[in-house]
């Protein structure tokens, strides 16, 4: 079957089984429609068919009647970020994040730069399901331009951030390893860390467009990265995904400072600098709000996906936000999830921390988080977060995305899949043990539930 995936952030499948020049023009085309006139700001990360989706994509939307700004090979954040400095109607994305080699995808934004709202993908709908092309006549077609620029405006607008003490850090000349696994981080992430007066190792940061490894930024795909942190003698290492929206970082021991962690001590640093607001999503660590609460700061949760903590970060005025998987977002800057913003805030809170990256994070609350999926077959997994809710109704719960549930000691979320019949058990504790303990308990309850 295609792999075709369908969501609020756009399309994203594999070339040649799904995402096929026919389907890129198909929703390019709506997409236009539904923006109407104007500018659309357009980038891609570096994987080998990036240029081939590009000229598709462009065409279509010239087309259409739409002026096209390039920035070229660039990190989504950067797309984000420029829609938002040039008053663009809209912006498009190609990449398919962490996603292996094979595939691609296109994230579709819109007037502020951000990720389409539910109601806003409700009415793009509406324009697929339409038979007229509108295409332009050959006066009327759109115009293309190049901003090659767009990387070093976005680099600049990260190192005037607040509370980013710029000639303090160069002072400290941190020795840096940078892991861009060839993605769209290549460039602008060893330039911005040598803006800050680091001493830069590079892995991974060739502009072949192929990934040297699974690109997703996590524990097992990152053993040789681990390992060169050690044999380098760095003082932190920092780890993008293709597109660089996620930030990982590795310790000075060479070990996992956790993708749960780049969020709190980025909410950790900010909380202290400035009172006001913070969202996580409902599957992201509890230390963050241990951090931000002890800053006298409230946390609200929000539904898991970068659109959904943007929504609610607007409804309640938040100063930062972002979710476990490393992604930090900074309304200061712009609204989504930005490597480049929490490698800034990262360097400034080591800085001033005074310590190692391994003493950072044994500063922080410490947490474990364990994980395991349940398949519902033909169940309506629906109908078992009901049964859930049933059970624990007179516990402190969260429905607004399945069901989490806190206790003293411990949290669980239970999620269901939008792309496999499948339900999402998240269980984080105060120790290993306990985590693996408590969502073994409700891995066999749920189970029992379907029986």
């Amino acid at each position: 079957m295609p792999t075709l995936m369908v969501s609020i952030s756009g399309i994203r499948g594999i070339v040649g089984d799904g995402l096929d020049p026919e389907v890129i023009v198909k929703f390019a085309s709506a997409y236009a429609d539904f923006i109407g006139t104007g500018k659309i700001v357009i980038g891609r990360d570096s994987r080998i068919t990036g240029e081939m989706v590009r000229q598709v994509l462009s065409g279509t939307l010239l087309a259409k009647g739409l002026d096209i700004i390039d920035i070229g090979i660039c990190p989504t954040p950067t797309v984000q970020y420029t829609v938002k400095t040039l008053g663009a109607q809209g912006g498009i994305a190609i990449s398919a994040s962490h996603n292996p080699n094979q595939w691609n995808a296109l994230k579709l934004l819109n007037c502020t730069g951000q990720f389409m709202s539910p109601d806003e993908h409700a009415e793009l709908k509406k324009f697929l399901d339409s038979n007229t092309s509108n295409y332009k006549s050959w006066d009327k077609i759109g115009t293309f331009s190049n901003y090659s620029e767009g990387l070093e405006v976005h680099k600049q607008a990260v190192l005037k951030m607040p509370f980013i003490d710029i000639e303090a850090i160069k002072k400290r000349k941190f020795r840096v390893l940078a892991d861009c696994v060839n993605g769209a981080g290549y460039v602008i992430i060893p330039q911005l860390l040598r803006d800050f007066g680091c001493e830069v190792i590079e892995t991974n940061c060739s502009d072949s467009g192929i990934f040297p490894r699974l690109p997703e930024p996590i524990p097992e795909n990152l053993v040789d990265t681990m390992a060169l942190v050690k044999k380098e003698n760095v003082d932190l290492c920092v780890v993008v995904d293709p597109d660089v929206d996620r930030l990982v970082l590795i310790t000075d021991k060479g070990e996992p400072f956790s993708e749960e962690n780049t969020i709190t001590q980025a909410v950790k640093f900010i909380t202290s600098k400035q009172k006001g607001n913070v969202v996580i999503n409902l599957s992201t660590t509890r230390a963050a709000e241990d951090v931000a609460t002890a800053n006298g700061c409230e946390v609200f949760r929000s539904a898991v996906g970068e659109a959904n903590v943007v929504k609610k970060m607007k409804e309640c005025d938040a100063i930062i936000g972002g979710e476990g998987s490393g992604g930090v977002i900074l309304p200061a800057i712009h609204y989504g999830r930005d490597a480049l913003i929490g490698i800034a805030i990262t360097l400034q809170n080591l800085l001033e921390f005074g310590g190692t990256m391994t003493e950072l994070k044994d500063s922080l609350p410490q947490y474990f988080i364990a994980k395991k999926k349940i398949e519902t077959g033909s169940i309506n997994p629906d109908k078992i977060i009901e049964i859930l809710k049933n059970h624990y109704i007179n516990e402190k719960w969260n429905d607004e995305d399945g069901l989490r549930i806190d206790f003293p000691d411990h949290w669980v979320h239970f999620r269901k899949s939008n792309t496999e019949p499948i339900i999402r058990v998240i269980c984080e504790a105060k120790s290993s043990n306990d985590a693996s303990k408590y969502i073994d308990e409700y891995f066999g309850f749920v189970s029992n539930l379907m029986r």
